[in-house]
């Protein structure tokens, strides 16, 4: 038995359950993070948007190979085996007609391009034929909306098969009252852990370097937040649908 916790991009399962996978791993759990849009982009076609932010980045050019190396880097410290797909991220993906399906950073928190659902279906497709009957999959709440995350989850509720769901963090710690309307229907488990084990979720988040101005303003706030996060349940709460 495998737990399978999906992560949208290069860093969400470790942001929003590194402690949670740590205990596990501790325990000789088998834990493996599979990202979805963890693809290689064009190099000579990309977006004046996806431009700027490998720029905020830091990265430039070598934005996707930098990014799955922090990744392995993070899912070594936490013990959790990776596997990266081959999906691209929403701010490289184009229209058939050459347009960019999200132009802008509101774009990425509205509605899922109606272009996106062949996407959304060849994930689901791949997930449907690789996941055993009995691995135990996680995936993200949708807590701030963003595309990805969104057809992440449309993709696993598909397989009509038993999900947990976790908060999505950092949105989560902006936007706590979306949680009780997108679980008014779901029971939650906390699962806890000692404050060791939340030193090396914090230590692995730290391992996304390229992040870490852009989703906590530095590492000593992103500490803070994570600490304040956990002092909640003590843990991690997930969800599972009744």
């Amino acid at each position: 038995m495998r737990w399978i916790y999906i992560s949208p991009h290069l860093d969400d399962a470790v942001l929003s359950c590194g402690g949670l996978i740590r205990e596990q791993t501790l325990s000789k759990t088998c834990v493996e993070i599979w990202t979805i849009c963890a693809g290689n982009p064009p190099e000579c076609d990309l977006s004046p948007f996806a431009q700027s932010l490998h720029t905020l980045w830091g990265t430039g050019l070598e934005t996707p190979a930098l990014r799955r190396a922090e990744d392995i880097a993070a899912c070594t410290l936490i013990g959790a085996r990776y596997r990266h797909l081959s999906f691209l991220d929403c701010i490289y993906r184009q229209s058939r007609d050459g347009n960019w399906l999200y132009p802008g950073e509101q774009s990425l928190f509205g509605d899922l391009s109606p272009e996106d659902e062949s996407t959304a279906n060849t994930l689901q497709t791949f997930l449907a034929a690789t996941v055993k009957p009995d691995d135990i999959l996680v995936v993200p709440l949708t807590i701030g909306n963003h595309v990805d995350h969104q057809m992440v989850r449309m993709s696993l509720e598909g397989l009509e098969r038993p999900l947990l769901y976790y908060s999505d963090v950092p949105y989560v710690l902006e936007h706590h009252s979306q949680l009780s309307d997108l679980t008014r229907d779901f029971q939650s488990q906390v699962y806890t852990f000692h404050l060791q084990v939340l030193s090396s979720w914090q230590e692995s988040i730290q391992a996304y370097g390229s992040q870490m101005e852009v989703l906590f303003a530095g590492v000593e706030k992103m500490r803070e937040s994570i600490q304040s996060y956990y002092q909640r349940d003590q843990g991690i709460r997930l969800w599972k649908s009744d």
